[in-house]
């Protein structure tokens, strides 16, 4: 049946039906917000997941940070709120104080070890990435839409009665929607032998002074790209500024590598190569530092509490990983983002080094699914 929502009421259709009603019966379709905030000094990273499944009538969210040696998650998942905001699952709530520029997300008290309070302040505008499209034996399993922006962080986290302060650290956040595979597996046919399983995704936005870049790339198992994108956008030191003032643009001869450490499917830094529309060039530098924060602490790969997966009606949960125990050999802990420390000529600044290497990936070495540097 369908229902209106106070979306409704703005001139914002793209079909006949309610906005609350997706325009595909795609079981897979989703929207997701997400976060990171990372001060290297302080050397802490934490990571926000805000899903939500319409077709399978669920909502989940998570937050992780790595910090004193640890990881700690906070997990929750209910069956959605059909009129979408507040977007609450119990003591967890995300608001869009200002939408594309000011964020809060918070975590009431409650009983597991951890709560906070945050705001993020964009410093930059919206920047819509190219879209991604994968299929399988010919079917779509894959077709997204996501921007990202930079901002800052401010306010408090609170880890077993331990209260962590923080003030204008750094930030990345994006938001996504379309069709991707989540929830349990479909039943059916495993993919046909002629499918090679395996993903490789490397993402790196970064913070200069008065500019940030953003680079990201999808890769076959040959190294050849299959999504590419890199650019250089302006940044501003108040989430005051407005979008047309906003400059942006498209580097072109794209390329990268990957420096792993042995034993392992982590990377220790990286190095981007471009050029401007001028056609000078663009090297970017990048050194990882501590502390890898696992992507599955929001979600991603884990067993117990991926996205969209029917937990019931209301429920939350909370683990702690030491993070010098991790064992490297796990491919639920090869999805990782570091700080990384960037220098671009004279410029230097710090921003995120996302890796997700799953299968055989000749530039890196990777001969099977599993396998780690030599």
């Amino acid at each position: 049946m369908a229902m209106l929502s106070v979306f409704d009421d703005y001139p914002i259709h793209q079909t006949n039906e309610p906005i609350l009603n997706p325009v595909t019966p795609e079981r897979n379709f989703y929207e997701r917000y997400w976060f990171n905030g990372f001060c290297p000094n302080r050397k802490l990273m934490f990571g926000i997941g805000f899903g939500f499944y319409p077709n399978r009538q669920i909502n989940d969210a998570h937050f992780s940070i790595s910090v004193d040696g640890k990881q700690h998650s906070f997990h929750a998942s209910a069956r959605i709120n059909p009129l979408r905001i507040p977007m609450k699952i119990g003591p967890l709530e995300l608001s869009v104080v200002e939408p594309m520029r000011t964020i809060n997300f918070t975590i009431a008290q409650n009983e597991h070890p951890i709560s906070c309070d945050l705001t993020f302040s964009a410093r930059s505008a919206a920047f819509l990435e190219p879209q991604s499209i994968l299929k399988q034996d010919g079917r779509v399993i894959l077709n997204t839409h996501r921007f990202t922006q930079l901002g800052r962080w401010s306010g408090r986290i609170e880890i077993d009665g331990t209260e962590i302060e923080l003030s204008d650290i750094y930030g990345t956040r994006d938001k996504s929607w379309g069709i991707r595979p989540v929830g349990e597996p479909e039943l059916g046919a495993p993919p046909s032998s002629q499918h090679e399983p395996g993903v490789y995704w490397c993402w790196a936005p970064i913070h200069f002074e008065s500019f940030a870049t953003l680079f990201g790339t999808f890769q076959d198992r040959d190294g050849s790209p299959t999504q590419i994108s890199a650019h250089k956008i302006s940044l501003s030191s108040s989430p005051s500024f407005k979008d047309d003032e906003s400059i942006s643009e498209d580097l072109k001869n794209i390329s990268h590598s990957v420096s792993w450490k042995k034993g392992t499917r982590w990377s220790t830094g990286a190095i981007i190569l471009g050029e401007d529309q001028q056609g000078n060039s663009m090297n970017i530098e990048l050194e990882t530092l501590g502390p890898k924060f696992y992507c599955k602490g929001i979600g991603y790969q884990h067993p117990e509490w991926g996205h969209g997966i029917w937990k019931g009606e209301k429920v939350f949960g909370y683990e702690c990983w030491e993070l010098d125990t991790i064992n490297p050999e796990d491919y639920t802990f090869f999805h990782v983002h570091q700080i990384a420390r960037a220098k671009l000529g004279d410029n230097s600044g710090f921003g995120t080094l996302e890796n997700l290497p799953v299968g055989r990936h000749d530039p890196s070495g990777f001969k099977d699914l599993f396998d780690v540097a030599q």
